[in-house]
């Protein structure tokens, strides 16, 4: 069986990606999100309580919708976390908090496996390699995994250049609710610095070469960060859609007006 990733092939060709972020930790709505023909679903390890079986759940609900690929959210570089959700069938990762090349390289090593990395080799009785029906797993998996870090402080900017050199690293994602609080404007991404910062960070990811992500619950922002070159763009958050479209239905038969603060609406 060939190493088969649609997502990173997409990305490596510089096709847009629209996704939706999953916070719901649910997986009935993950199928149901996965019905709205989304390129990729971000299953949320980091910010939602999502644990490793509810990641499990999400991933087989999803599997049975191919036009959406699922990514998912680690809350940590642990290289056993990593591990562990690499045999749960997870082809491609988000990792929060990638601030040094070093830390990039660290995380790279864990999704390969010997000699080129040092994920621990369990394959016989993982759901990746199907439980041994992929024959040749262990041959093709390194090619397989596309790994996202996430850039989302002032020192990860500084370093943005050496992170992106990173063999193993396929895109850059940036956090704009942890850059905005880094750079001193906590709940502020939309501040002036901060979308500067974002901009000047996509232009540097592109010139690598390697694909550059952003999440926004802005229409005109996602596609303003489209025309600068971002490849896998994320638009919305399933928790907050619901909580938006529960309000707006209570408010009318209320006479009240819901609120319209998003807090962050990135992260």
């Amino acid at each position: 069986m060939p190493a088969h990733n649609p997502f990173k092939t997409a990305l490596a060709a510089r096709q847009p990606q629209i996704g939706l972020w999953l916070s719901m930790a649910e997986p009935y709505l993950a199928e149901v999100a996965a019905t709205a023909r989304y390129d990729w679903l971000l299953i949320d390890g980091e910010h939602a309580p999502n644990d490793l079986r509810s990641t499990l759940a999400a991933l087989q609900a999803i599997q049975g919708h191919p036009d959406s690929h699922a990514v998912v959210r680690v809350p940590h570089d642990g290289t056993a976390l990593i591990k562990q959700v690499l045999d749960i069938g997870a082809r491609s990762l988000l990792v929060p908090m990638v601030d040094t090349a070093e830390q990039a390289r660290a995380i790279a090593a864990a999704t390969q496996y010997p000699p080129r990395g040092v994920r621990g080799v369990g394959s016989a009785v993982a759901r990746s390699s199907l439980w041994t029906a992929r024959a040749d797993y262990m041959d093709v998996a390194d090619d397989e995994i596309c790994l996202l870090v996430q850039a989302e402080t002032v020192t990860a900017m500084r370093n943005l250049r050496e992170i992106c050199a990173v063999d193993g690293v396929h895109g850059i994602f940036i956090g704009p609710a942890d850059l905005s609080a880094s750079m001193g404007h906590r709940d502020n991404p939309g501040h002036p610095e901060v979308q500067a910062a974002i901009e000047s960070a996509i232009a540097t990811i592109v010139a690598s070469g390697k694909a550059a992500g952003i999440l926004t619950s802005d229409p005109a922002l996602a596609e303003g960060y489209l025309r600068l070159g971002c490849t896998f763009v994320a638009v919305g958050v399933d928790v907050l859609l619901f909580a938006h479209a529960a309000r707006q239905l209570r408010a009318r038969f209320s006479g009240g007006a819901p609120s319209t603060h998003t807090p962050g609406t990135a992260y």
